[in-house]
This record gives C-alpha cells, structure tokens and sequence, in this order.
C-alpha cells in the first residue's frame, strides 16, 4: 500500500528542487555579461550549450545533496 505522507513528501520536495534550480540557473544569467538563452538558441553557441548543460547537472546535484540530507 503506498503512504500518502510520502507522496506528498516526494511531490513537496520535488518544486522545490525545481524552484531552487530555476532561481540559481536566473542568478547565474544575469551573473553573465550575456543572456545565455539568446546566446544558446540565436547565436548557436555549441560550447555555451555544453557549459550551461554541464552546469545545470552540477546544480541539480547540489540541490538533491541538500534535499536529501
């Protein structure tokens, strides 16, 4: 039988690794002396795109750590 508590724990938890991972990845943009959207998707900046990507794992990571702790 699945627990409910723990669904909702799993739901919780999950936006807000997610709202935690938006915040970070907005901070980082205007950190930039680019937009790094437009950079990615007008520009066709490759490097860029495996940079943010890179990036994006190592804060998602960062953000699993904390919650699960």
């Amino acid at each position: 039988m699945i627990n409910i508590s723990f669904v909702v724990n799993a739901v919780v938890f999950a936006f807000l690794g997610v709202i935690i991972f938006w915040i970070s990845f907005m901070v980082i943009d205007k950190l930039t002396p680019y937009h790094l959207w437009r950079e990615i998707v007008d520009e066709h900046n490759f490097a860029l795109a495996i940079v943010v990507g890179a990036m994006s794992l190592g804060i998602c990571i960062i953000i699993a750590a904390a919650i699960h702790a």
